[in-house]
């Protein structure tokens, strides 16, 4: 076993279909037209010397080691910068090409530290593999003189030299080893479209720069790590490089931090993990990474973390650690006295979004096998529930149409409900970089998210509309659309029930569908409505994607509907650039709601009530299965209020935190008798818990994650679970206490029985995933590749189906008590309820939720930014400090949810989407007020958080 190599090209590949003719060094080579001579020599096997070349960015031709000579044509010219031409004959290694390298290497390294032995890149350095390369031997510059190396020199100050950066929590940046080969600052421009570095100075003055000479902590750096990636020398090292020392081998496997899902070199020294590096051949990142999945993983093995199963009688009695057996055994008890005294239906499970998808199918199956009755429910039922409805209903299956390459097709991106930057990072950087070739951007947000206006993109337009009025705002597009007869009539004709787009255009064709009527009542421009309208309809290329701001309302899965019309209505379904795309918020929010982990749908989306689906699993799970769905999240807790429920299993979810009204949430897990927490750590949730079983973390198991595209990525097993089972094992053992007959030796097995089973992953298993590296389901004998994009020549469901979007106003409303809205959403360097991240130095960029709110609003109750403010609600009240910014409008509040000492979810309150039971997180009646201290509910929660969280120490035999 060792590392993982991937060959750097030098350029990134053309993509033209036509084909050109070379010879390199006597050897022929075909390649696209575009492509630059070091790439088709690297192609032909034969590698050009270069230092500011790497594939992940443009050719830039700085370094001059990469120079050729071309037959008939003068100069060495720049193999990087020089694209190939039919019949071009080109020679890299001639006497006069070895002279001039060996001349521009030494003076690199006559201004660059000779501590190459204990020097952190040792091993890894391509400024020192390069000097190998070109047969440097000797420096006859030697090294006195102007420099950027010593701090003095001839005995007095050296204000060339500069000392180490080491403000950022990752990594370190020594601008005495700086080359200024740009590729950091052209990483962070291309790649990441941040910004954040620049090359000051000219000639022998020029350094990099984070921002206007400052620290990189105190820059915009968002620390995604693509500039220490890029970087040849060890001026930008990773601190846990420096610290253990150069990996020996790696393992690709996938981040389990959001729903973007990308692939990851886990580099290892032993069982220690070293680093993180983005893999370029994972087709969901494409080599690039957020701070996050790049370096927040010291979670892993934070002292917090829980590593023995652990028992007590009731919750405020102190944690006892006992065995797996005696804790599993325990729970099995527990859970068959319930069913016995209560009924079968008295006990249900949640599965988890952190989980694999392996994981969650036992999860699943143990309560349909075990449990007998359809008590499942995941956190998909409080975030993306409504996409499953809605897409359902339109296009006849829940899922998002396009892989993440499509947007560097599209020309119209259209945001609603979504903050990509902040939540789906990587994504965001290919969307901007689209967006910089000339793609045109609509947001319709209550905030002015960072994808509005920032370095070298701007929305031509931006709809801050009020929350609550998602479904009137995009019905109000829709008007335009068809008043202005601007809808694709030849696809609607073709691709859709005619006479049900001839209803639905009468009705959004009404007056009260108008942006000017729409207009008044989101508080948002008509102008605005019908420009954006008309961009969308006839700019191209058209994508929508939207996240959480469109599902957690009360219409959620109306709005949802609503925007596969607007999709269906211009013909942007069904090829590269177009689609309807929702940006799942964690890393297997996708696969846990296409195991199964829904009341009423068995793995597949296919319904209980099913006879022949149900056969399927009858026959191979040996009992009669349910036909009646279960009880959601919501079912339980009341039903457990009501008395009727009395046991949940709990399996990597934190619903205390992450779920509404976090009052009742607590009163419905302190009415039950028996709640199991599967977790890494001691969550809100184990605050009610009665038994605690370890969880591992996705860095100590083999699994699969399927992301926010639908793909279907291996996870693999780099260290041995330090709580010695992986979560799938701890479910079956589970399984086989309340008298189950698995057997199951690998994941692998599991994903076998899930494909023999689900029809959309006929062809899936860990043998096919380790040939095409990953694929996008429905994968099976008529998709054999997978599908990138879904409906490209009909609908799921024969034709798409168009229906009427009725706006009806939440029930939540302000008025002289609660005159503001509160709106909620998530920050770059946290993730979820702040479980994993909380954990790690990510806690330098976000320590504490704020509350954003607008001057105006901050002015009229006498508050300044960091005062303290009360947040109240018909549903409870919390404090936190004030954040006072223009982003969000007059009469609206923003704030995150990380934290559970602010508990922004005891604010929310239980009103619901409709159709599937998601909460309205988005739209809450608020006042706020200034602030002495923690609320009376802060002060009780951290109390009781404080007693259930005691472990009972053995004491030492006498």
């Amino acid at each position: 076993m060792g590392l993982v190599q991937e060959i750097d090209y030098g350029t990134p590949a053309s993509t033209s279909e036509k084909q050109v003719t070379l010879t390199v060094d006597g050897f022929t080579v075909t390649v696209p037209e575009g492509t630059s001579i070091m790439r088709a020599s690297m192609e032909a096997g034969i590698a050009i010397p270069k230092l500011c070349a790497t594939d992940m960015v443009d050719a830039f031709g700085s370094c001059r080691l990469c120079l050729v000579e071309i037959d008939g044509r003068n100069g060495t010219p720049s193999s990087c910068t020089t694209p190939v031409a039919p019949g071009m004959v080109v020679h890299t290694q001639t006497g006069r090409l070895k002279d001039i390298r060996r001349g521009v290497m030494e003076l690199y390294i006559s201004d660059h530290p000779l501590d190459c032995l204990t020097c952190a890149a040792n091993g890894d350095c391509e400024l020192q593999t390069q000097a190998g390369v070109v047969g440097l031997r000797d420096v006859r510059y030697g090294y006195e003189g102007d420099n950027h190396v010593f701090k003095k020199s001839d005995g007095a100050e050296n204000f060339k030299w500069m000392a180490k950066d080491e403000s950022n929590p990752y990594f370190t940046y020594d601008p005495s080893k700086c080359i200024v080969c740009s590729r950091c600052v052209r990483a962070c421009e291309e790649v990441q479209g941040t910004f954040a570095l620049t090359i000051e100075g000219r000639g022998f003055e020029s350094r990099v720069s984070p921002g206007m000479h400052q620290l990189f902590i105190d820059s915009e750096c968002v620390s995604c790590g693509a500039c220490v990636q890029a970087c040849p020398t060890a001026t930008l090292s990773e601190k846990s490089v420096i610290k253990i020392g150069q990996p020996e081998h790696s393992v690709v496997t996938t981040c389990a931090y959001c729903g973007v899902g990308c692939s990851f070199k886990a580099e290892m020294r032993g069982d220690e993990l070293v680093r993180m590096v983005p893999y370029k051949d994972g087709k969901a990142n494409r080599g690039h990474s957020c701070v996050k999945g790049r370096f927040a993983y010291g979670y892993s093995t934070h002292k917090e973390r829980i590593l023995n199963p652990m028992i007590r009688e009731k919750v405020s009695d102190p944690w006892r650690e006992v065995s797996w057996e005696e804790a599993l055994t325990h729970t099995a008890n527990e859970f068959r006295r319930i069913q016995y005294q209560y009924g079968r239906t008295s006990i249900g499970g949640i599965t988890s979004s952190r989980c694999t998808n392996e994981e969650t199918y036992l999860v699943q199956k143990l309560i349909r096998q075990g449990f007998r009755n359809n008590n499942v429910d995941t956190c998909a039922r409080v975030c993306h529930s409504p996409t499953g409805y809605g897409l359902g209903q339109t296009f006849g299956t829940s899922a998002g149409t396009q892989d993440f390459d499509s947007v560097e097709q599209t020309d119209v991106v259209m945001i609603i409900g979504a903050n990509p930057t902040d939540a789906h990072p990587v994504f965001a950087s290919r969307m901007k970089k689209r967006l910089r070739k000339g793609a045109k951007l609509i947001v319709l947000d209550p905030r002015r998210t960072d994808i509005v206006r920032s370095a070298h993109i701007e929305a031509q337009h931006h709809l801050p509309l009020k929350p609550g009025t998602n479904v009137a705002v995009v019905t109000a597009l829709a008007h335009v659309i068809v008043t202005e007869g601007l809808f694709d009539e030849a696809f609607i004709r073709e691709r859709c029930d005619w006479d049900e787009f001839q209803d639905w255009a009468s009705f959004v064709a009404l007056p009260e569908n108008s942006p000017e009527v729409v207009g008044q009542l989101a508080n948002v421009d008509p102008e605005e409505i019908r420009s954006a309208a008309r961009l969308f309809a006839t700019g191209g290329n058209g994508a929508i994607y939207y996240g959480l701001g469109v599902t957690e309302h009360s219409q959620g899965s109306t709005t949802v509907i609503a925007i596969a019309n607007l999709a269906m209505a211009t013909g942007n379904i069904g090829r590269p650039g177009v689609g309807v795309n929702p940006l799942r918020g964690q890393n297997n929010v996708q696969g846990s709601c296409d195991m199964g982990s829904f009341p009423h749908e068995l793995p597949g989306y296919r319904h209980v009530s099913g006879d022949a689906v149900r056969d399927i699993y009858e026959s191979l799970w040996g009992v009669k299965l349910d036909d009646e769905p279960g009880l959601r999240i919501p079912n339980m807790l009341d039903a457990a209020v009501d008395g009727s429920f009395k046991g949940l299993y709990v399996q990597g979810e934190d619903i205390l935190q992450s779920d509404p009204d976090t009052k009742h949430v607590a009163a419905g897990l302190a009415a039950m008798e028996c709640v199991v927490v599967h977790d890494l750590f001691l969550n809100e949730t184990a605050n009610y818990a009665h038994v605690f079983l370890p969880g591992s973390t996705f860095l100590e198991k083999d699994g699969t994650f399927t992301n926010a595209e639908r793909r279907i990525n291996r996870v693999r097993k780099v260290m041995a679970p330090k709580n010695g089972l992986a979560d799938w094992e701890v479910t079956q053992k589970l399984a086989q206490a309340m008298g189950l007959a698995w057997n199951y030796q690998h994941p692998s097995e599991i994903m076998d029985e899930i494909a023999r089973t689900t029809p959309s992953f006929a062809k899936v298993s860990y043998e096919y995933l380790e040939k095409m590296g990953s694929v996008q389901w429905p994968c099976n004998e008529q998709a054999p590749e997978g599908t990138p994009i879904m409906h490209i020549s009909g609908f799921v469901r024969g034709k798409g189906k168009f229906i009427r979007t009725e706006y009806v106003a939440t029930d939540e409303r302000t008025g002289p008590r609660f005159p503001l809205l509160l709106t909620t959403g998530r920050i770059l360097s946290q993730y979820n309820v702040g479980a994993q991240t909380r954990r790690t130095d990510n806690v330098m960029w976000h320590s504490e939720d704020r509350l954003e709110i607008h001057p105006h609003d901050a002015e009229n109750r006498g508050l300044r930014d960091g005062d303290w403010v009360r947040l109240t609600s018909r549903s409870g009240e919390t404090t936190l400090r004030a954040l006072i910014t223009d982003k969000v409008s007059p009469g609206v509040v923003y704030t995150t949810f990380h934290h559970p000492d602010t508990q922004a979810n005891v604010i929310t309150t239980d009103f619901s989407d409709w159709a599937t039971n998601c909460p309205e997180y988005k739209v809450t009646a608020v006042q706020v007020g200034a602030s002495n201290g923690p609320s009376e509910w802060q002060r009780d929660y951290d109390e009781q958080a404080r007693n259930s969280r005691r472990i009972a120490t053995l004491e030492a035999a006498e």
